[in-house]
């Protein structure tokens, strides 16, 4: 993967995101879904990226984007930390214990018993203290240089010196000292159980392994009957405990008075850098098989300004993370525009890899503005203000419309919504109706886009509409030379040859080389 743009100033801020500059605003609102997502397979990105880590609530990253040019390098550099293994290992580590110490607290709330609670919260407090310190550590012998890591670096010096984490760590430290030195002895005899202070008395399970010794045999079936194992005690157990805490009340005391001095313990910074912080591992572990298999992923360069924007090796991400699982190899693409071009024209034979070339167009202006490596090399990106995409859709009975009108209707609110920033994906548009309609609304709806300025792909039969002027680059899909019904999957730009309806009504009638082919032979 390429470093990020540039370098970032080493002087770090006072922390308070590993995914948010000081001037982005943090606040989620309720998150929702955007509608150009399943268009562009963007759901299904995000289900795999969230799967398993339900409990961090990472959609509302995921659908939300940046606006600013700044807030993207941020996360960028933060990124460029995360590339160096010993950071990494650090962060993995530190997730690792979070995770663990948020299962001790999921486990406290299905257990019965109050004392047994009490000692699993402490052992929560206490591995909370321990993953702190060890990242405070790790961080502090490295070379960091983003102003999010610089930042954390920072905060956790001055946490760990601060009043509420020295009292967590000594408290920690004196409870587990002194229940750590708890001994105590059972008396069984028939139905009654005794317990005392330990006086010295001899182990007996050594004595009772030996006895028993002489029975052991060689390799044989095991016929113990297997109990259901659980964290949480049997009532036996919960008396002895009560007992031996009447033996050491002080002890059980002050177990008692830590949980409740320090049932806030969690750091709200140290809590949330722990969620946000999944963000990047998520999307660094979904890349890492695709990266393994030699394709691409840069950091873009985005411009808040320039439109001239271009991608080499660049691939559906949605699609490729399908192929890797089927070991099937992902063809790459390239494509760019310099002012004043603005619209790439889609056109070529169906089947061929337009629609994909499509979606990974959109994909990749999204994933820039979560600031995010994307697919490709030397990529260079516009920041959009929104994306909005005009997809085929069956034809809904309740709006009593048509599925040429209901085209019309969508592309006219998103034409009222779009405006000179955004970016707008057209795939096989105005496809239900005659030529003589598409060739004339689909004019009007590009020269529309080229009035608004707007960066855009259209994916279409129409060949009439890559000549509009300056501002539409015509763009095809390819076949082998040598035999025209193989696809390559492969966009070049290139001037449309107007084959792409004849070849599109010849498919939907049957009177393709192919179809025909099968008909004579029946």
């Amino acid at each position: 993967m390429s470093s990020p743009d540039g370098r970032e100033p080493v002087a770090a801020s006072t922390f308070h995101s590993i995914l948010f500059d000081v001037g982005e605003s943090r606040d989620q609102g309720t998150a929702a879904e955007p509608e150009f997502f399943a268009d562009l397979r963007l759901d299904q990105v995000v289900a795999s990226l969230t799967a398993g880590r339900e409990q961090y609530d990472l959609a509302g990253f995921l659908y939300r984007p940046l606006h600013e040019v700044e807030a993207v390098h941020y996360r960028h550099h933060v990124l460029g930390d995360l590339e160096r293994e010993p950071v990494l290992g650090a962060v993995r580590e530190f997730a690792r214990g979070m995770q663990q110490m948020r299962e001790h607290l999921g486990l406290i709330e299905k257990l019965h018993y109050p004392r047994q609670r009490q000692r699993w919260f402490l052992e929560a407090a206490s591995l909370y203290r321990r993953t702190v310190c060890a990242l405070h550590e790790q961080l502090g012998k490295l070379e960091l240089r983003s102003r999010g890591f610089l930042g954390l670096r920072e905060y956790l010096s001055s946490y760990v010196e601060s009043d509420a984490f020295t009292a967590l760590t000594q408290d920690t430290r004196a409870v587990e000292g002194e229940l750590s030195a708890v001994r105590y002895a059972v008396h069984i005899r028939s139905n009654r159980v005794r317990v005392s202070r330990y006086d010295g008395e001899p182990d007996m399970s050594a004595a009772i392994e030996r006895t028993f010794e002489k029975f052991k045999q060689g390799a044989v079936d095991d016929h113990r009957v297997r109990f259901r194992e659980s964290a949480d005690m049997n009532h036996v157990e919960a008396q002895i405990l009560d007992l031996v805490a009447k033996l050491h009340p002080e002890t059980f005391a002050k177990l008692e008075q830590f949980c409740v001095r320090h049932e806030r313990y969690l750091d709200e910074t140290i809590g949330r850098f722990d969620r946000e912080i999944q963000f990047y591992l998520a999307y660094l572990e979904y890349i890492e098989p695709l990266k393994a298999r030699g394709l691409k992923f840069s950091f873009p360069r985005v411009s808040a300004r320039s439109k001239d924007i271009a991608a080499s090796d660049t691939f559906d991400l949605a699609l490729a993370a399908k192929l890797a699982n089927d070991g099937t190899p992902v063809v790459c693409n390239d494509f760019e525009l310099a002012d004043p071009e603005r619209i790439l024209v889609v056109s070529g034979p169906n089947n061929g890899g337009k629609t994909t070339f499509a979606r990974t167009f959109g994909q990749l202006h999204h994933l820039a503005r979560l600031g995010l490596p994307v697919p490709g090399a030397g990529v260079r990106l516009f920041l959009p203000d929104r994306i909005f995409t005009h997809f085929e859709r069956e034809e809904e009975i309740e709006t009593l419309r048509g599925k040429f009108e209901d085209e019309l209707h969508r592309i006219h609110e998103i034409l009222g919504q779009a405006t000179r920033s955004s970016v707008l994906i057209m795939n096989e548009s105005f496809g239900s109706t005659t030529l003589r309609d598409a060739v004339l609304v689909g004019t009007g709806v590009v020269r529309q886009i080229i009035d608004l300025d707007a960066l855009c792909v259209f994916v279409t039969f129409v060949d009439e509409l890559s000549r509009l002027g300056p501002s539409t680059v015509s763009m095809m899909s390819t076949v082998v030379p040598d035999d025209p019904a193989v696809r390559t999957y492969k966009i070049v730009r290139k001037t449309a040859d107007g084959l792409a309806y004849a070849a599109a009504i010849a498919e939907k009638y049957g009177l393709t080389y192919e179809a025909l082919r099968r008909g004579i032979a029946r």
